[in-house]
């Protein structure tokens, strides 16, 4: 049997393995923390569980085609929730929407915004069908690795109505005209990867993930995908490995023999690596990296965070849903401050997540978890805890301002988390939470590659490769890499 390595145990490592594993490959994981799931680890403390990375389950058809491969549904895992109202949008201390969970309702609710609003969300999302059917069959599922891929019926007929040429803020204003519309369609490209005058319309599949597929939540958090996924996995035969952080690895000419951890050497055949792109290309000698140090600094990443894991020991108001978005600040100025001049926001949209509203688990009896979320530059050297208490209580102010409610004196935990964390937990690039901003000219095959120019049996997979940011593109990155390792080697 093909003896594999796989470095990290993301979604796109979990994802990989129960592929491979499912070939009768020998498949071994090698995971530098204690837990799998990477960046969807979970933290545990004063009877909370905190999910410290992806809270919104979007594109659940995504994450059934996963599970179906192996003989499943996500439901022999977890429950699995559609949030109603999907999610809530704070525009100042006295306005408020929330965004229900069917498209007809949305539309109403659009339409007492802007007169025309309803009927133009429907033709909106007609169109963003497309591009998620297109996207998701010809684009996403394809390894990047040459522009022959997309030489299909079914692509060439769908080329068209993607809109590649096109930013998704230009396509927005050809409906809308509403500035909170705007801003409301245009918030996914936002915290997934870049500005909207700067990402291909053909990202509006998001506003359809969005709307028409829905917001839902697995009970327990995001973290039970990924322990889900890893029984698929070693169902399979894979086998996972914790607290092993790869250092290094010998070669045989141009091909890896050995991959090297701090405590231990692993013969291979195959490496597929699901760490960050850049920490792994820095592991190899110079002439076996892929791209030079001036290609990875040209690059346009997707966001970092600064983000908080706090405990309440009182509930909120029922008004309060389990997602909210705090758009009563200037939307443009922390785009530009995210990136093309980046700094600290000057005054942040931010973003809480209350998942006890739904989930006793995550919770002591009458507490709240909260989950705050400030998107901000990557690289930012003033991560300091004076900085992020600083944010925190400004996001404190805010929340007692549109509730009525200081939490200040109800706080029982907690524990913030940013750039300087990204890169110790993650070896993340630069600090960056998503991997690259999904701009035209880091699209598909403009992405790093699946597969080493240079190294002969080195493969990778994640947000920095294709297909991109988010937790259902990581799952299909998984996918994607292990069936492109499993037809080489059949055309060997």
């Amino acid at each position: 049997m093909q003896k594999i390595i796989i470095i990290g145990s993301g979604f796109s490592s979990i994802a990989a393995a129960a592929f491979l594993a499912q070939a009768k490959m020998d498949v071994t994981v090698l995971e530098k923390n204690s837990m799998e799931g990477g960046r969807a680890q979970i933290y545990k403390a004063d009877g909370f569980t905190f999910d410290m990375g992806p809270s919104w389950y979007w594109m659940p058809d995504v994450f059934e085609r996963f599970f179906n491969q192996f003989n499943f549904s996500a439901k022999d895992f977890y429950e699995l929730k559609r949030l109603n109202p999907s999610y809530t949008v704070v525009w100042s201390k006295t306005e408020e929407w929330k965004i229900p969970a069917t498209t007809n309702a949305l539309a109403d609710l659009l339409e007492q915004k802007e007169k025309g609003a309803g009927k133009k969300l429907h033709r909106f999302l007609a169109q963003a069908a497309i591009k998620y059917q297109v996207g998701i069959n010809n684009l996403v599922m394809k390894p990047g690795i040459s522009a022959t891929e997309f030489f299909n019926k079914e692509f060439a007929k769908g080329i068209f109505q993607l809109d590649v040429f096109s930013s998704m803020k230009n396509h927005v204003a050809k409906y809308f005209k509403d500035e909170k519309i705007k801003q409301l369609l245009e918030f996914p490209v936002l915290f997934l990867g870049a500005e909207a005058d700067d990402t291909p319309a053909l990202y509006s599949l998001m506003n359809y993930a969005d709307i028409e597929l829905g917001t839902w939540y697995p009970m327990g958090g995001m973290h039970e995908i990924a322990k889900a996924m890893r029984k698929v996995a070693e169902q399979n035969g894979a086998k996972f490995i914790f607290n092993q952080e790869v250092i290094g690895f010998d070669f045989d000419e141009n091909k890896i023999e050995k991959v090297k951890t701090q405590s231990a050497e692993y013969a291979v055949d195959t490496v597929v690596s699901g760490a960050d792109y850049y920490f792994t290309e820095k592991l190899l000698p110079t002439k076996f990296q892929n791209y030079s140090e001036d290609y990875w600094q040209s690059r346009k990443l997707a966001p970092s965070c600064l983000l908080y894991y706090v405990g309440l020991n009182k509930k909120l108001p029922d008004e309060v849903t389990h997602h909210t978005l705090f758009f009563d600040a200037d939307f443009e100025l922390h785009s530009k401050e995210i990136y093309q001049q980046p700094q600290m926001p000057t005054n942040p949209l931010f973003y809480m997540c209350c998942p006890s509203k739904i989930d006793d688990s995550v919770a002591p009896k009458n507490h709240e978890n909260l989950f705050l979320l400030i998107p901000i530059a990557t690289n930012l050297k003033n991560d300091d805890e004076a900085t992020r208490e600083k944010y925190f209580q400004v996001m404190v102010k805010r929340i007692q301002e549109r509730y009525g409610v200081d939490i200040t004196e109800n706080i029982v935990h907690k524990r913030s988390f940013s750039v300087r964390d990204f890169k110790s937990e993650y070896n993340s690039f630069k600090g960056n939470a998503y991997g690259l901003a999904n701009t035209l000219l880091q699209t598909a095959i403009l992405k790093p590659k699946i597969k080493s120019k240079k190294v002969k049996n080195l493969y990778f997979t994640g947000q920095l490769t294709v297909p991109g940011p988010g937790v259902p593109p990581a799952l299909v990155s998984g996918e994607v890499v292990a069936k492109y390792i499993l037809k080489q080697q059949q055309n060997i």
